[in-house]
């Protein structure tokens, strides 16, 4: 038994020196050479260093103050406040009062206005019969004094003043005989004359009132009227004072 126990504290101790040098060796400090190089191709800035905003204090919330107690209305008060919406009812219908008359005003002003249109409108028509009656009598009185117009004539002159409608072309065949003319010219021209003659027919003057741009021609109708000396009659035996005369060279 002192033999085992002998073995048994030899292996022991054995064991623990052999754990000894284990922890010995891994307490050993290694030493590592080596060499590096940091190098850039574009020069570059390094960021700013972020820096945390420094937190405002925070603020003791204050109570609101407690709510006051509302004072109990008076009668005092209360007659007041009654006494004001009496006042606004009464603005309100003073108001109401004021458009209604303004609206009456303006219908009044619109029933004259119509009324007096309508009125305006019958006086002309009164006034249109009147004149036709006028015209209607005035036909009547020259037809009983003997007027020689016909009974479609709106005039009131017992004969009328113009020629007949006849009339142009016995004057046309009077002087168109006496015209000379040999010219070849373009187009048809007229030429107007203004004739004035006495009460015989006796051609007392005459005028180029617009020529027909040939100035041959002008010429030749006035000479011809020179020779003419005399107008013909009109359907009722009488000469107009003056007349107005077309003369074409191709008619």
């Amino acid at each position: 038994m002192v033999r085992s126990m002998g073995l048994a504290l030899l292996a022991h101790a054995f064991l623990l020196a052999a754990l000894t040098l284990g922890v010995q060796w891994k307490r050993e400090t290694l030493t590592v050479t080596a060499e590096a190089e940091l190098w850039s191709a574009v020069p570059q800035q390094a960021a700013p260093r972020l820096i945390e905003p420094t937190p405002e204090p925070v603020k003791a919330l204050t109570p609101p103050p407690p709510p006051q107690a509302q004072p109990k209305p008076t009668d005092a008060d209360i007659a007041l406040e009654r006494e004001k919406l009496h006042q606004k009812k009464l603005q309100e219908l003073e108001k109401q009062r004021s458009e209604q008359v303004k609206q009456k005003q303006l219908q009044d002003k619109r029933d004259q206005d119509k009324k007096a249109a309508e009125d305006k409108k019958k006086s002309e028509q009164e006034v249109k019969k009147l004149d036709a009656q006028r015209a209607d009598n005035l036909k009547r009185i020259a037809g009983l004094a003997g007027a020689a117009g016909a009974s479609t004539s709106t005039g009131t002159a017992l004969r009328s003043s113009g020629p007949s409608a006849g009339y142009g072309g016995r004057v046309s065949a009077r002087i168109k005989p006496n015209i000379v003319f040999t010219d070849d010219i373009v187009g048809n021209p007229i030429a107007e004359v203004e004739v004035r003659a006495a009460a015989n027919g006796t051609i007392v003057s005459r005028k180029l009132t617009r020529s027909s741009g040939v100035k041959s021609w002008d010429e030749a109708v006035l000479k011809a009227i020179d020779k003419t000396d005399k107008l013909p009659p009109d359907s009722d035996g009488q000469v107009p004072g003056a007349l107005i005369i077309f003369f074409k060279p191709k008619d």
